[in-house]
């Protein structure tokens, strides 16, 4: 059963950056799509963009050319690079395999704040 486990996020101010990693155990990243998922206070869990097995990537249309999602196979890690944040960006946000869900992590809180 994978394991999956998110870090990197914290407080940024608006236009700021930051990069979530996600380790994954239990599952081969590189051979399975991954993606990212957000939610926020008082909302239901959204996508926010995935990549396949053969790099292809897709994105929610409201983080559509802001984040950038890639992986490091040699880490069995996904990653999500956020950039031009915004407060609406706030969320606890996870990974996960889309087709094949595994158990959510905790997740890593994301606060866009001035």
């Amino acid at each position: 059963q994978v394991h999956l486990v998110e870090t990197g996020g914290g407080l940024v101010q608006p236009g700021g950056s930051l990069r979530l990693s996600c380790a994954a155990s239990g599952s081969n990243v590189r051979l399975n799509t991954m993606a990212w998922y957000r939610q926020a206070p008082g909302k239901q869990r959204e996508f926010v963009a995935f990549i396949t097995s053969g790099g292809n990537t897709n994105y929610t249309e409201s983080v559509k050319g802001r984040f950038t999602i890639f992986r490091n196979n040699a880490k069995n890690s996904v990653y999500l690079q956020m950039t031009s944040l915004n407060p609406e960006d706030t969320a606890v946000y996870y990974c996960n395999l889309p087709k094949t869900p595994g158990p959510w992590g905790q997740g890593t809180q994301v606060t866009v704040s001035s």
